[in-house]
């Protein structure tokens, strides 16, 4: 177990090292932040003198050391475009994020696994082609046209739902959440609901494919040997043994849902770190670009690493040693 750890862990930091090394060169080949910070009328010694107190007249790599001894601190320096510091504005961004795609995997989970289940214990049935048919269109509709077809539905038609922003946050330090009010739950059921629907079609159509596997293995058809119930069958030892590949992919799809946000939250006007981004690739906000995918790749890299240890405790064919193992 330990070695399964320390070895995770090992990956776990060359992947963020290697993050970090494609973020820092954002800073050396993607434009110049001396003459972002200056403007074109600066003086060649007052360039000179910024360059010296931001470090970039230093050798390559002793910048690149630098800005991983930052990195881990959680600075990345100034935004561009903002003029504040980056993490202050990843830490007012974060929770929304966060929310959204918490709310969102929350649906596809709760809807997508009990359908999927649906699909291949009625296999065959009017109710479960029309299950397989729908997510066939969740699948292959683009997010943002999701997400418009729902404010003109919704939105602007029915009215029912608001088409932009966050609603009534409450401020708890300095997480901000607008979970704790209606008009909060108000506003994130149109863009949890369009960040959702691809999550919760790729789970169904797993989760169907994956107990129909299971249900045609050998101790299946043993325990209906035995007399057991369709029930305890379905439920007790069929269902259990499909989560197990169910529950790495949706470790990943939430990753999937933090980082491929940015659609989503630039339709509805979320103000999330997607928004955000979008908003520094416009004005070529270095810093605010080199943050948010270093902390993109820790999002990914710590929820594998979290599945990578639940699928080790409950498949035990992971715990068997390797050498002389029984």
């Amino acid at each position: 177990m330990f070695a399964f750890i320390l070895q995770r862990l090992i990956q776990a930091v060359v992947v963020m090292v290697t993050v970090a090394f494609i973020a820092f060169l954002l800073f050396q080949y993607v434009g110049d932040p001396v003459v972002f910070l200056l403007g074109q009328d600066a003086t060649p010694e007052q360039i000179k003198e910024l360059r010296q107190g931001l470090g970039l007249d230093q050798p390559f790599f002793v910048q690149f050391w630098h800005f991983l001894l930052n990195a881990v601190q959680g600075e990345f320096g100034l935004s561009l475009r903002q003029g504040a510091k980056v993490s202050r504005l990843i830490a007012e961004r974060l929770p929304a994020t966060l929310e959204l795609a918490l709310v969102a995997a929350t649906l596809a989970l709760v809807i997508g696994i009990p359908m999927g289940v649906y699909a291949a214990l009625r296999r065959g049935t009017w109710a479960s082609q029309l299950i397989m048919t729908v997510s066939l269109l969740g699948v292959s509709l683009p997010t943002f046209l999701i997400g418009i077809l729902l404010i003109l539905v919704f939105a602007v038609m029915l009215g029912w739902f608001p088409s932009f922003g966050r609603g009534e946050v409450v401020q708890m330090g300095w997480w901000s959440s607008g979970l704790m009010t209606a008009k909060g739950w108000h506003h994130i059921v149109l863009p949890a609901v369009t960040l959702a629907i691809f999550q919760l079609t790729l789970i169904m159509r797993l989760v169907r494919a994956e107990m129909l596997e299971v249900l045609r293995t050998d101790y299946i058809k043993f325990a209906r040997a035995r007399g057991l119930s369709s029930r305890a069958i379905h439920f007790g030892h069929a269902l259990k043994n499909t989560l197990v590949p169910v529950m790495t992919i949706t470790g990943l799809q939430l990753g999937g849902l933090i980082a491929f946000a940015i659609i989503t939250e630039t339709v509805f006007q979320w103000p999330g770190m997607g928004l955000l981004f979008i908003q520094a690739v416009t004005f070529a906000d270095i810093p605010v670009m080199a943050a948010y995918l270093c902390l993109i790749a820790l999002i990914f890299v710590v929820i594998n690493l979290v599945v990578d240890l639940l699928y080790f405790v409950v498949d035990p064919r992971l715990r068997v040693g390797k050498p002389g193992g029984h």
